[in-house]
This record gives C-alpha cells, structure tokens and sequence, in this order.
C-alpha cells in the first residue's frame, strides 16, 4: 500500500476544484496528473469523494434555486394547480440523473479499472473535443432555461452518462448536448450544474468507504495489485475535498460569466493539446498507461 503524500492530495484538491465545472473531463486530469507527477493512481474512489467537495459548491451557489425548485416540486405534488416551471425543472433534474446512476451500476468495475487506461483517456479527450466544436458551431442558442423541456433533460441526462468515461467531461457533454438542442450556453451550464448534484453526491457517499481501502479498488480490478492506488489519510481526504470546494465555488462563477460572452472553442483547443501531450507520453512509453 503507497500511503499518499500531502503534496499529493493538496495538488490533486486544487486539479479537481479547477477543472470540474469546466468541460476538459475533472476525472481525467486527476488521472493524469497522479500518473505524470506521482507515478501512481489515486484512484476512481478519491475522485468521487473529491467531488463531495465542488458539489458542496453548487449547493452553495445555487442554494436559493435549489431551495425554490425543491420548494414547487413538493408543493406541486400536492397541489396540481401549482405546478410550474420550477416543479417541472425538478422532474427533469430527477429524470436526467437515471442513466448515469443505472450505467454507474452496471459498469462499476470498468470505470474503476478499464476506463482509467490513459490511452482511452487521450483518445477522449481529443475525440469530445471535436464532438464540443460541432456542438458549438451548430447550435443556434436561441433557446432559455424557460424553455426547457423533458426532451432536454432527457438528451442532456444521456449526455452526462457518457462522462463515466475519463476524458468525456460531464459539463462538456451536458454542455454539447445542450448546445444541439439549441439552449443557450448559460441555459445548458445551469442544468449542467443541477443535474449533476444527485450523481455525484450519491457517488461520492458510496465512494467513502472504498476511499481508505485499496483492496476494495485493486481486487476489483482483474489482478491490478492494490498497491498501484494511493492511499490517502482522512485527514488528506478532508483537506482535498476542502480545497476542490473552495476553488470550485469561484470556478462556478467564473465559468458562468465566461459562456455568455465567449465560445467553447479554447476549451476544445486545450483538450486536443492536451490529449496530443498525452499520446506522445505514452508513444514514447514516458507514462505508462495503467
């Protein structure tokens, strides 16, 4: 078992508050930075508690819409005349979460294990890139969170799924899918921030009790040795977590005023260096993959 350093979990704290709300894959920078400066994996589970943190951020943030939104989906449930806007944004919050928690399931070990190769890693970060830049180019934007609808969560929940994989990027695949439904980019970030809330604190719960327990990763994993993951110390997982949530508060912010005035396009410039870096590493066998 390889005990993980304070550098370590301080860097990776600071990575994930960077670079979750942005669409350049949170989960596969934290990979790719334990493997470049580390040598090791901290792990899927480190990633998820993580992200209790930027999540704790959100709920933050978006305290007084959340509040109104759970406020009229209760009140609509008893009373049918009052069912608005916000009690129906609520269903499509609830509606958008299933596939990732249905394909979380079913696909536990393979995200835990296959999914992190950094090949795959690279290859998805330059792939999405490409599937952000059609995105981009092709929606008209003339649509506002008003006109949201049960298709848009729907899409959009799909959308979010496919960030299972390292590299995908949640907020850069709800963020897409928003844009080929013709949101405007606020429009689809602020979804993008709600109906990420139930899949990550849930997974981030779930991920507490692997966190401390390499086995529970490494015997998942079809002989990887358990020794390959970083093990942090409760104390390193709190001050982590801490750190992704300070950073992550500001990156709300910081993101939201960004998509009403700028495209995705530096974005899609940064992943397809990034995973171009990154393949040139492996080629040269510099990083190994697993």
């Amino acid at each position: 078992m390889i005990h993980m350093t304070w550098l370590e979990a301080i860097v990776l704290g600071i990575v994930q508050g960077l670079t979750e709300f942005l669409p350049v894959s949170s989960s596969a920078h934290l990979r790719i930075t334990s493997a470049l400066f580390f040598q090791r994996d901290a792990g899927a589970s480190f990633t998820a508690v993580t992200q209790l943190g930027t999540e704790a951020a959100v709920l933050i943030f978006f305290a007084r819409d959340i509040g109104r939104i759970t406020k009229a989906f209760f009140v609509g449930l008893l009373d049918k005349a009052r069912r608005d806007h916000d009690y129906q944004m609520a269903w499509y919050v609830i509606i958008g979460t299933i596939p990732i928690g249905l394909l979380g399931l079913a696909f536990k070990n393979q995200i835990r294990c296959g999914a992190r190769n950094l090949w795959l890693i690279a290859t998805t970060l330059i792939v999405f890139a490409f599937v952000v830049a059609i995105a981009e180019y092709w929606g008209r934007q003339t649509r506002k969170l008003e006109q949201f609808n049960l298709t848009d969560g729907i899409v959009m929940g799909l959308a979010q799924a496919m960030a299972l994989v390292p590299g995908v990027s949640r907020s850069g695949g709800t963020l897409s899918a928003g844009l080929f439904r013709n949101l405007t980019r606020e429009a689809a970030a602020r979804y993008s921030f709600l109906i990420a809330i139930p899949a990550v604190v849930i997974s981030g719960l779930f991920s507490l009790k692997d966190v401390f327990h390499p086995s529970a990763a490494g015997d998942s994993c079809g002989g990887v040795a358990a020794a390959a993951f970083s093990v942090p110390s409760p104390a390193q997982m709190i001050v982590a977590t801490l750190i992704a949530f300070g950073i992550g508060y500001a990156a709300i912010a910081w993101l939201l005023r960004y998509v009403v005035k700028h495209t995705l396009y530096g974005f899609v410039l940064y992943r397809v260096a990034l995973g171009s870096v990154l393949l040139a590493l492996l080629y040269t066998n510099t990083l190994s993959a697993t």
